[in-house]
């Protein structure tokens, strides 16, 4: 499997992040991604970037044959809104939905996680803001304990780096995770 964040993280319209969407996808990439910030801003609305990552969706894999994936970011500002969120993109037929589970929490993501798994909605968790817990020499915990209580909170899979690149940890730690 090859995937990728769509960049840049910010700036583009709904329409026009639909449409990198689609590129990655058509270009042979399986899945693609929200980035953590991509959420719900006024240049672009999370209902139409869900629409239109959707369409993007449907469009490459018709084109390919290949079955593709992206994974929409449903954190949001309260579980409700949250679930709101999540509710569209299964009525959608998107099969994989983000949580980003400090900004949103371990209650919601556990909440979340039940309503993705009783609708056959994958739950991907992201990890962003994870270096204040677990990048810490003297506090915090390793992320291999968050990975695993995030497992059991009901994430199906968890964002855990890479050993090369911005997201670089220790290589025998990160492929623990794996």
């Amino acid at each position: 499997l090859l995937g990728c964040t769509i960049k840049p993280k910010l700036g583009l319209s709904a329409k026009n992040y639909g449409r990198a969407v689609y590129e990655c996808l058509r270009g042979g990439l399986d899945f693609t991604k929200d980035d953590e910030n991509v959420n719900s801003q006024p240049f672009m609305r999370w209902r139409d970037r869900f629409l239109f990552c959707a369409e993007a969706l449907y469009k490459a894999q018709a084109e390919t044959g290949e079955i593709k994936g992206h994974y929409l970011n449903a954190t949001a500002g309260t579980c409700e809104e949250m679930m709101k969120r999540a509710i569209f993109a299964r009525e959608l037929g998107v099969p994989i939905v983000m949580h980003d589970y400090l900004t949103g929490g371990f209650t919601a993501n556990t909440s979340l996680a039940h309503y993705c798994r009783d609708n056959g909605l994958l739950l991907h968790i992201h990890r962003a803001m994870h270096a204040v817990i677990d990048r810490q020499k003297n506090h915090g915990m390793h992320f291999r304990v968050l990975a695993k209580a995030l497992r059991l909170s009901g994430g199906d899979h968890i964002h855990a780096g890479t050993v090369v690149g911005k997201l670089e940890g220790e290589r025998e730690i990160t492929l623990g995770f794996v």
